[in-house]
């Protein structure tokens, strides 16, 4: 009995070890899977048909540990866990494989919109009209000057037809290349310019106001440049002197403009006149072009927000304050029907929908204006005006051909006289040099625009040429068109500061935002008109704000100062800054250019 015991017990223990092997074969042949509870009760099953009882669980136990050490400790039922894993990893990839479409699809338009705007913007008649309309347009301008509307400040529109054929397709090339751009203080109107006739039967007065040349006449001396002379004295001959400043044969030939003497004759007319027609034109919706009892016109600004009356007025306080002659004379006043000088348009009044007891500004209409464009040494590939710039292109534009002869002959005879010439070139302070009228006329129109960058500087101007440079971002080609608010008078050549009624309260508050545009001009600029920095310097030694406050109240009764309020002292003190780091730039290029 013993004995059979003993044999049966060697064959159970027998078979656990065949059972073990095959296990772990079968785990070694499925590295991927471990038995399921169907296979441990198949083989139980197959072991019971075979006879062998199972006196203990510990084989059991032994799979299950071996099979602990391959595999995680989890069973899979039926393969069931198995199926969702497959399906949730291809509802996975079919719902990454439409955002990859929806990913390419998006790059592609992309590329085709860039690509398109790209061959747009690049096209010499982006933002131009159709050749055919531009030049029914040109004849239209011509054959009438009441159809049409005008900007503030702009000139009416000529009846007489022109019969130079040259002239009308260079009028059509005009306006096939008009620009737009973005307005940062509302509505923007594409300012259109022509030449107009001076109105008849002014007064003496008006004639004064309305003339702006001075008719003076130069003898320049023969062409040369002086150089390492500190003690020298500016003559009628010098272009530029001490390294920064425009020399008296440029401000000898800059145009008369409108002065302190203008300015108060046209504060007399407009106190003592009377409005007999009103019309639209001038720019915006509100604005109005009106004609006195003798046949002068003025642009009126009206605004429902006081703070752009402010910024109009007060801009042209400061341009007087710094003896600017660029802005057309203004004047304040208020809309009062009884009034002598309003009541014979009480009804265009209410037809323009103005409201009683509103300040409005008055500025005289200038004829003969014409679009004025950036110079090429403002524009982005240049950007810079420093002495060296203007004695390349008084050498460049004028008539030098006997000078150029002689350093010729001088070359010949002289062995270093080119390292003469480098010294020369390195370390003049002024520049003394026979102009010819081309370049006397592109040095004037330079003098007037060093004024025009710091006036907008510090008035921090946002509808000029920072509208200009704002706008580059989206359209290259807007530095070729006309600068924006900015006209040349056709028989002087004066630049006219138009529409500043964003200066110093509307341009303030976006300082944080606008102000690198406002330096980008500033920093570049080395030349400047010696009667404009002496201004500057008394400015910020008596307080601008104080004259500014003085001018106010010596040129508005009580009405209209309790009507429009002065300029706030906080914005008083940002202009008082603004003058200091314009006196900055000027140290600065003194001395950047006072040893070379």
């Amino acid at each position: 009995m013993t004995r059979n015991q003993n044999i049966k017990m060697d064959n159970t223990t027998r078979s656990a070890d065949e059972q073990v092997n095959n296990n772990t074969e079968e785990c070694n042949k499925n590295e991927k899977r471990i038995p399921t509870l169907e296979d441990l009760n198949e083989n139980r099953n197959q072991r019971a048909k075979e006879g062998i009882k199972e006196i203990r669980q510990e084989p059991v136990s032994i799979i299950t540990n071996y099979c602990k050490m391959k595999k995680s400790n989890y069973f899979l039922y039926k393969n069931f866990h198995y199926k969702e894993e497959l399906s949730r990893r291809i509802a996975i990839k079919r719902e990454y494989g439409f955002y990859n479409y929806c990913f390419v699809s998006v790059c592609i338009s992309f590329i085709l919109g860039l690509s398109i705007g790209v061959v747009i913007m690049g096209s010499p008649q982006t933002n131009v009209m159709n050749p055919v309309y531009g030049a029914r347009k040109g004849i239209k301008l011509n054959s009438s000057r009441d159809v049409h509307s005008r900007s503030l400040n702009s000139m009416k529109y000529n009846n007489v037809p022109r019969t130079n054929n040259n002239v009308e397709i260079k009028r059509e090339d005009k306006d096939l290349n008009r620009f737009t751009s973005v307005s940062f203080t509302g509505d923007n109107e594409t300012q259109n310019y022509n030449k107009d006739v001076y109105p008849k039967g002014l007064t003496e007065d008006m004639k004064e106001i309305l003339k702006d040349n001075k008719n003076t006449h130069h003898k320049h001396s023969i062409a040369n440049v002086i150089t390492n002379k500190t003690d020298y004295i500016p003559n009628d001959q010098t272009v530029l002197y001490d390294n920064i400043y425009w020399g008296p044969e440029v401000e000898n030939s800059m145009p008369q403009g409108y002065g302190e003497n203008t300015a108060e004759i046209w504060e007399r007319y407009v106190e003592q006149s009377e409005v007999i027609k009103m019309e639209s034109g001038c720019g915006r919706m509100q604005n109005r072009l009106v004609t006195f009892k003798d046949g002068i016109q003025a642009c009126v600004r009206y605004r429902q927000n006081t703070d752009q009356i402010q910024g109009e007025i007060f801009s042209f306080y400061v341009g007087r304050l710094l003896n600017l002659t660029n802005l057309a004379p203004s004047v304040v006043k208020v809309v009062d029907l009884k009034d002598k000088l309003w009541q014979s348009v009480a009804g265009d009044i209410s037809s323009a929908q103005w409201n009683s007891n509103r300040a409005v500004v008055l500025t005289q209409y200038i004829p003969s204006l014409e679009s004025a464009t950036i110079p090429e040494v403002f524009k982005p590939s240049n950007r810079h005006l420093n002495k060296i710039d203007v004695l390349k292109m008084s050498l460049k534009e004028n008539d030098v051909r006997d000078t150029a002869k002689q350093i010729m002959i001088n070359k010949l005879k002289a062995k270093n006289v080119k390292r003469q010439q480098k010294d020369t070139d390195e370390t003049f302070d002024h520049i003394k040099i026979k102009l010819t009228k081309q370049t006397i006329q592109l040095f004037v129109e330079l003098a007037q625009w060093s004024d025009l960058i710091i006036f907008d500087y510090l008035t921090a101007n946002l509808d000029r040429i920072v509208n200009n440079l704002f706008n580059y971002q989206w359209n290259i080609n807007i530095m070729d068109g006309p600068a924006h608010n900015l006209a040349r008078k056709m028989d002087s050549g004066l630049l006219l500061f138009l529409d500043n009624e964003s200066g110093l309260l509307h341009g303030y508050r976006l300082l944080k935002k606008y102000n690198v545009y406002h330096s980008l001009m500033l920093d570049n600029l080395c030349v400047f008109r010696k009667r404009t920095v002496n201004a500057l310097k008394f400015l910020y030694e008596q307080s601008v704000g104080v004259k500014l406050s003085e001018m106010f109240h010596q040129k508005n009764n009580a009405v209209i100062r309790d009507i429009l309020p002065p300029l706030p002292e906080k914005n008083a003190k940002i202009l008082h800054e603004r003058i200091g780091k314009v006196l900055s730039q000027i140290e600065k290029c003194e001395q950047a250019f006072g040893n070379r």
